[in-house]
């Protein structure tokens, strides 16, 4: 069984969605990237999110916004 990436626990940093297992905000990564710090950047500040739980979470919102385009 695949582990879930993210979780959401209100007991948790206000039940906001983090990687699965830590207390590192999924939105920490896109503030990261959103501004000048790269993926390493985050991964040095973050060291309890693995390199391929990043990646995965990244993917996924990828995915999420070409599943919703509409082609031109």
């Amino acid at each position: 069984m695949e582990r879930a990436l993210v979780s959401r626990d209100p007991e948790i940093m206000s039940g906001a969605l983090c990687f699965s297992g830590t207390r590192v905000l999924v939105q920490s990564l896109f503030d990261y990237l959103e501004g000048s710090s790269t993926l390493e950047d985050f991964l040095d500040d973050f060291p309890s999110v693995s390199r391929e739980s990043a990646v995965a979470v990244l993917e996924q919102a990828r995915e999420h916004i070409f599943a919703d385009a509409t082609p031109p």
